[in-house]
């Protein structure tokens, strides 16, 4: 029989363990500082009816979506986690308690083309607020305070949070009759950081017909860059004109003189006029999310408010604010700029247990005590030599090594190796523990991210 050549499709992701092991960690601490913030967890189907999911249908969306019958049902896999709650908000909204804060980690699939960084298959990390009726303005400042204390929690100490307010575009818009425009100025003004304002005012002037005067405008009024206190004095001065202007703008006080309260540090976060997050979707403050001194890296996590969740599912008004880490493609450039921190234990054990005796009874129960103490621990009862029995733990990076023999059993103790620094010293089983278990705690203190 011919054998078939073993092979992972192009935008799929496949780990080696230990890689495997950070992006759980990684998961990890996002599930305990979500929850730490007071987010329910949620998880929802992977395969939805395609009617449901196509609820708002055309675009790219359809062009990108796995779809698939099984009988007479026509259905297709979730290419974001934003719709399901959507529908699932609708479905159980009499059964919810709001504001509903939620917080989702799960793979969603898009049949786009697989490129450097970008994946088929790939996990999302979401939260969300939902209000019914209506959302405070607080919730728009506690997104962003969330996504703060994950990425430290993580080990990023360099990043910022670049925050807008759509109401800010669209009143500057209306005010210099732009409005049917808007949508394309910013896919142009989106580029500013790739090809530069020289070219992105000839986007203006040229593709887009701008006179002159209006480009110019233009990009002095969204790549106007200073502090927070000068950028809001800058909005200030050009209020009183627009309405939907001058509401954005107080939102976006707020949410800045918010942030501080909220544990975000004035260094970590910036007002950015070129941010808008998609101009059909978003209605409120907006919010991008980059990796300071890594321009090519691009958002690594972004979001906003809307006003109306689930229109295509219910009458109900039920606005919200979220924000989302593409998790699978931060993983991916984390480990090629080498910012994955190779110091933390990514072993399946924290001590490998190896006999040294016929009677594997006492390391049997040795390795019951460490697993009642919480020590994650192997037993290795191979019959192989001790350098093999070594070279074992070494390979999958265990730390510690317990070791039983004879001369142990008549002295009541344990050897115990540390696999790091090649010292090792016989002791009772709960020094053992203890000393274990120190040294572990260390390791744990340790971030997933370093620079």
């Amino acid at each position: 029989m011919d054998k078939v050549p073993p092979r992972t499709l192009s935008g799929f992701m496949e780990l080696l363990p230990e890689k495997q092991a950070l992006m759980e960690k990684m998961l990890e601490t996002l599930r305990d500082t979500y929850s730490v913030c007071g987010f329910a967890p949620l998880d929802t189907p992977a395969v939805e009816s395609a009617e449901v999911l196509l609820a708002k249908g055309g675009g790219e969306t359809e062009k990108q979506i796995y779809r698939f019958s099984k009988g007479d049902t026509d259905l297709a896999l979730r290419f974001d986690l934003t719709v399901p709650l959507a529908k699932y908000v609708a479905a159980n909204y009499s059964r919810l308690t709001f504001p509903f804060r939620r917080y989702q980690i799960g793979k969603v699939w898009r049949g786009e083309r697989a490129q450097r960084g970008r994946f088929r298959e790939f996990y999302q990390a979401d939260i969300d607020v939902i209000g019914d009726g209506k959302l405070d303005i607080l919730n728009e400042a506690e997104i962003p305070a969330v996504i703060f204390r994950a990425f430290t929690a993580m080990g990023l100490s360099r990043f910022t949070i670049r925050i807008n307010n759509r109401r800010i575009l669209n009143g500057f818009f209306q005010l210099s009759g732009l409005t049917e425009k808007a949508g394309d100025i910013m896919r142009a003004v989106d580029k500013l950081d790739k090809i530069g304002s020289g070219s992105v005012r000839d986007i203006l002037t040229g593709e887009l017909m701008l006179d002159s005067d209006l480009a110019d405008r233009v990009m002095q009024f969204i790549g106007f860059r200073g502090t927070t206190a000068e950028t809001l004095d800058f909005l200030k001065g050009c209020a009183g004109r627009n309405q939907v202007f001058d509401q954005g703008l107080d939102e976006l006080v707020a949410v800045a003189g918010l942030l501080p309260s909220l544990g975000v540090s004035e260094e970590h976060f910036a007002i950015d006029l070129t941010i808008a997050r998609g101009l059909d979707y978003y209605t409120g403050t907006v919010y991008e999310t980059v990796i300071d001194g890594h321009p090519e890296i691009g958002s690594i996590c972004s979001g906003g408010r809307y006003d109306d969740l689930a229109e295509y599912y219910t009458d109900k008004k039920l606005p919200g604010a979220g924000i989302s880490i593409g998790l699978t493609r931060l993983f991916y450039i984390l480990d090629e700029q080498k910012l994955l921190n190779e110091s933390v234990v990514t072993a399946p054990a924290d001590v490998l247990v190896i006999p040294m005796t016929d009677n594997i009874a006492v390391p049997a129960a040795t390795a019951t005590i460490l697993r009642n103490a919480g020590i994650r621990t192997q037993i290795y009862a191979e019959n192989k030599k001790i350098k093999q029995k070594l070279s074992y733990a070494d390979k999958l990076g265990i730390p510690f090594v317990v070791l039983i023999g004879e001369d142990e059993l008549k002295a009541g103790v344990v050897t115990v190796k540390n696999m790091e620094t090649g010292e090792q010293a016989s002791k009772p089983v709960a020094l053992a523990v203890n000393d274990i278990k120190a040294a572990l705690n260390k390791k744990d203190a340790l971030h997933i991210i370093k620079e």
